[in-house]
C-alpha cells in the first residue's frame, strides 16, 4: 500500500498565519502606495498647471515679480489649490512649515506637488482644504490596520473551522456510537487528510471497526452459549425430577434443582437480552394500558414479596388509571418485573417497596422506591450495565442482567430508565415512557 505523504497539522496552522501577516503587510503597503499615487497625481494632473507656470514664469521675468503673485493666487483659489513659484536655486522660506516639512519627509507620497517647468523654476502645489484632495496619514494607518484585521480574522477562521469541524464530525460520530449506532464511522473526507487530524480519524474508525467486532462476536457467543445450554439443562431437570422420584437424597435433589432453576433462569434473561438488542426500536407495539401491566406484575410477585417479608405498595395518580403506552406488552411486563424484583431481592424483611405511577407532560413516570441499603452515588451509572453488580451494598443473588433487560425494553419503547437515591435511603429506579394518545 503507497503511503500517503504527511502534512503536519503544525505547519498548517504555523504557515496560515505566516502567510496571513505577510499578505496582509504586502497589501497594506500597496494599497496606501496606490491611494497617495493617486491624490499625488490628481495634483499635478490639475488642467492648465503647466500652462500656469509658464505664465507666471513671463509676468515675473518681465519684472512684476507681485503680479506674477496675484496671478498664482487667483488661480490657485479657482482650482482650490495653494501654488508657490520658487527658482530652482531659490530656498523654501516662501513655503508654510508644515509644507516644508512635508517635501523633506521619506515619504515621498505625502509631499506636496512639485512640477519643473523649465527655466530654472519650479511650481509647487498643495490643496487648500485639508482631506478634500489630500488625504491625512492617520486614514492609511487606519486602512492598514483594518486590512490587518480583516486578513488575520479570516487565517483565524479558517485555521479553526480546519481544525474544529472535522472533530466536531468525530464527536458527534462517537456520540451517535455510544448511544447504540455501531454502523457509523468518520468520513473518508477526513479520514484522507494528511495530518494528524486524518490520522487520528483513520485510527478512530480503526478502533471502532474492533471494538464493534469484539462486541457483535460477544453478543453472539451469549447468544449460542445460551442457546446450547437450555436443552442440556430440560434434560437435567427430568433427570433431578426422577432420580427424586426414584428415592434420591431429597434435600440433595432440592438443592440440585435449585441450581438448575438459577440456570434455566440466567440463560432465559441473556437471550431476551440479545433479542431485544437485536430487535432496537422494531418490536411489535400496540396500545395498552400500563396500569393493568403494573398490577399484573404485582399480583405475580406477590407470593415472592411475602416469603421475603416485604410489603409492596401501589401508590397511582387518578390519571394514571386511563392513560395509554404504545409498545409490546410482554417486554414491558418483562421489564417491570425485573425493576420490581430488583428491589425485592435488596430490602430487608420488615420493609416495604413503594411503586408509584403518576403522568405529567406527555409522559406516564413509574418509579419503583426501596428501603434497602442503596447504591453509592459513584456506581448508579453503572447499575443497567450487563453483569454489573454492587456486591457491597447491595448484595444480591443475581447476575446482573434484570436492569440492563429492563433498560432495552424502556429504550426500545421510546422511554427512559434511571437510578437515584430514595428518600428512605434506599434505590428509586424511575422509567419514564411517552403517553399514547389515539388520533
Amino acid at each position: 500500500m503507497r503511503r500517503r505523504i504527511i502534512f503536519p497539522l503544525f505547519w498548517r496552522i504555523f504557515l496560515s498565519i505566516w502567510l496571513a501577516m505577510a499578505v496582509t503587510v504586502v497589501a497594506s503597503n500597496l494599497v496606501t502606495r496606490m491611494l497617495l499615487d493617486r491624490e499625488r497625481e490628481a495634483i499635478e494632473r490639475q488642467a492648465g498647471l503647466s500652462d500656469l507656470a509658464e505664465e507666471a514664469i513671463a509676468i515675473r521675468e518681465s519684472g512684476d515679480r507681485g503680479g506674477a503673485w496675484r496671478f498664482l493666487r487667483d488661480e490657485g483659489e479657482r482650482l482650490e489649490l495653494f501654488l508657490v513659484l520658487l527658482e530652482q536655486d531659490e530656498n523654501d522660506g516662501k513655503l508654510p512649515s508644515f509644507i516644508r516639512d512635508r517635501m523633506k519627509s521619506g515619504w515621498y507620497p505625502q509631499k506636496p506637488a512639485v512640477l519643473d517647468v523649465g527655466g530654472g523654476y519650479r511650481l509647487v502645489a498643495w490643496p487648500r482644504v485639508q482631506g478634500a484632495g489630500w488625504l491625512n496619514p492617520r486614514f492609511f494607518r487606519a486602512i492598514e490596520l483594518g486590512l490587518a484585521l480583516l486578513m488575520i480574522s479570516l487565517a483565524c477562521w479558517w485555521i479553526a473551522r480546519l481544525v474544529s469541524r472535522p472533530l466536531r464530525h468525530m464527536e458527534t460520530t462517537a456520540q451517535a456510537i455510544a448511544g447504540g449506532d455501531n454502523s457509523l464511522r468518520v468520513s473518508d473526507k477526513i479520514a484522507q487528510r494528511r495530518d494528524e487530524v486524518g490520522q487520528l480519524a483513520t485510527a478512530f474508525n480503526a478502533m471502532t471497526e474492533q471494538l464493534c467486532s469484539l462486541l457483535e462476536r460477544q453478543k453472539h457467543l451469549l447468544r449460542d452459549i445460551s442457546h446450547d445450554l437450555r436443552t442440556p439443562l430440560a434434560r437435567q431437570r427430568i433427570a433431578i425430577e426422577l432420580a427424586n422420584e426414584a428415592g434420591a437424597d431429597e434435600e440433595l435433589m432440592a438443592s440440585i434443582l435449585r441450581q438448575n432453576e438459577r440456570l434455566e433462569t440466567m440463560t432465559g434473561q441473556i437471550l431476551t437480552l440479545y433479542r431485544v438488542t437485536e430487535a432496537g426500536g422494531d418490536i411489535e407495539r400496540e396500545a395498552l394500558k400500563p396500569i393493568k401491566v403494573i398490577n399484573r406484575v404485582l399480583q405475580e410477585s406477590a407470593d415472592y414479596a411475602e416469603h421475603q417479608g416485604v410489603d409492596c405498595k401501589l401508590v397511582a395518580s387518578p390519571e394514571s388509571a386511563g392513560t395509554s403506552v404504545l409498545g409490546d406488552e410482554g417486554l414491558l411486563q418483562r421489564a417491570i418485573d425485573n425493576v420490581l424484583q430488583n428491589a425485592l431481592d435488596h430490602t430487608p424483611p420488615g420493609k416495604a417497596v413503594k411503586v408509584a405511577v403518576s403522568v405529567s407532560d406527555g409522559w406516564l413516570y413509574l418509579a419503583v422506591e426501596d428501603e434497602g441499603p442503596g447504591v453509592s452515588k459513584a456506581l448508579l451509572p453503572h447499575l443497567f450495565e450487563p453483569f454489573f453488580q454492587v456486591d457491597k451494598s447491595r448484595g444480591g443473588t443475581g447476575w446482573g442482567l434484570g436492569l440492563a433487560i429492563a433498560r432495552d425494553i424502556v429504550s426500545a419503547h421510546d422511554g427512559e430508565i434511571t437510578a437515584a437515591a430514595g428518600d428512605q435511603g434506599g434505590l428509586r429506579v424511575t422509567v419514564r415512557l411517552p403517553v399514547f394518545i389515539a388520533g
